[in-house]
């Protein structure tokens, strides 16, 4: 048989093996992977990156910022603001009313400063002469040397509270005796929202 001759008898049978589509290599090698069939049923497609990643965020991420608990307190007195913080993000922020001798450290009892420094919530008062009262660890130790060494009661009993029992207006100014005062709405969510051993940072 002719060179020719045998060549086309190759090719009739090669096409013989093929899909009936004149793309059928197409077909079989260049599927997009979306639509290829297993089993009968189209491949489900990949998911997205912004999918996987989410997947791999803390669950605590996930959720409403409203169920969320602080991991931390800031109240920058300058500000007259309190914040609660997650992640080194803000959950909620409260205007509040401080000792009435604002500016600076608090030194001994009766003074009229709210503390500067770092506490965390001690203890959790919900029958308190306000409504609701959270408990700040002042003194320290810190603290109690510093007013030791000058003959000096460091005063204490410093809360973050609502206001006076039975008043239903929000005093405005600062007039506490070093405490942070909050609206009774406000001292409701930051109750919710904060555990006994919360840490607090009070800055100027």
């Amino acid at each position: 048989m002719r060179p020719i001759g045998l060549l086309a008898v190759v090719l009739a049978s090669l096409s013989l093996s093929l899909p009936a589509h004149a793309d059928g290599f197409d077909l079989w090698f260049s599927q997009p992977e979306s639509t290829a069939k297993t089993n009968g049923a189209r491949a489900k497609p990949a998911r997205s990156t912004s999918a996987s990643r989410a997947s791999l965020r803390p669950a605590s991420a996930r959720l409403p910022a409203r169920e969320l608990k602080a991991d931390r307190i800031v109240v920058k007195k300058g500000e007259r603001r309190l914040y609660l913080m997650r992640d080194d993000r803000v959950l909620r922020s409260y205007r509040v009313s401080l000792g009435y001798t604002p500016v600076g450290h608090k030194r001994m009892k009766g003074d009229g400063r709210t503390p500067e420094g770092r506490y965390f919530i001690d203890r959790r008062n919900a029958g308190s002469h306000y409504y609701k009262a959270l408990g700040i660890s002042y003194p320290n130790s810190t603290d109690r040397l510093a007013a030791m060494r000058k003959g000096y009661d460091p005063g204490g009993a410093i809360m973050i509270h609502g206001q006076p029992s039975g008043r239903r207006t929000v005093r405005r100014g600062d007039w506490t005796f070093g405490c942070i005062a909050v609206s009774n709405m406000a001292i409701d969510e930051i109750w919710e929202r904060t555990r006994l051993g919360t840490p607090i940072e009070i800055v100027p």
